[in-house]
């Protein structure tokens, strides 16, 4: 009895843990590229400590061998700087030293001595802090500033908010990504990932459940 009723069953079983393999696949599929996306954004969120330029940012040129090329330029809104002998140059979007490092090598062919130093005037970020903040705006902040300061800038969190958890929506690559952020150990003096904001950041603080 209990051989004829397993045989019958046989074709249910293998039906149910074929079904149970795909979900399974398909889980660890998903999984995979919501992981991949995280990655990414959490290694974006590591090197975004580096200052990169931005449109509307003011750069000072130093030239030690050829003081009379000394200036300062304000980025423009399509990211060039127009640059004595050498013309426009792409700055926005690189470090201070990626750039510094590609107008020594574009000033070689021109200048005997083609060092140049380069440094940040002035530039600011506009960033969005909204959610369970004293006072929900818009604020422009001279770099680098942090993802808790710029919430403490807006007041920082109201009676209802939480600093456990704190999203972060940012554009790379062209596409909003998003993460959440646990600043709490800022306020305990506890040692934690400095996470710095970056032009066009979204800061969204949450409702505590309890």
């Amino acid at each position: 009895m209990c051989c004829l009723w397993g045989s019958r069953s046989l074709p249910k079983l293998s039906s149910l843990r074929f079904c149970f393999a795909c979900i399974v696949l398909i889980s660890l599929w998903c999984n995979g590229c919501q992981s991949s996306s995280q990655h990414e954004f959490a290694n974006e969120l590591q090197a975004s400590t580096a200052v990169r330029l931005s449109p509307g940012d003011v750069i000072k040129l130093s030239f030690p061998a050829t003081a009379d090329l000394n200036q300062s330029q304000k980025i423009r809104a399509d990211g060039k700087v127009n640059l004595p002998l050498i013309g426009e140059v792409t700055a926005s979007g690189k470090t201070l030293p990626d750039f510094q490092n590609e107008l020594v090598r574009r000033y070689k062919p021109q200048l005997r001595n083609s060092e140049v130093v380069v440094t940040l005037e002035s530039g600011t970020v506009q960033v969005v802090v909204s959610g369970s903040v004293q006072k929900p705006q818009t604020l422009q902040f001279d770099r680098p500033t942090t993802v808790l300061q710029a919430i403490m800038a807006a007041g920082g969190v109201n009676e209802y908010g939480t600093l456990k958890k704190v999203r972060l929506i940012r554009t790379i690559n062209g596409q909003q990504q998003g993460q959440v952020l646990d600043l709490s150990p800022g306020l305990k003096r506890e040692t934690s990932q400095a996470i710095y904001v970056k032009d066009g950041d979204v800061i969204f603080v949450s409702q505590s459940l309890f």
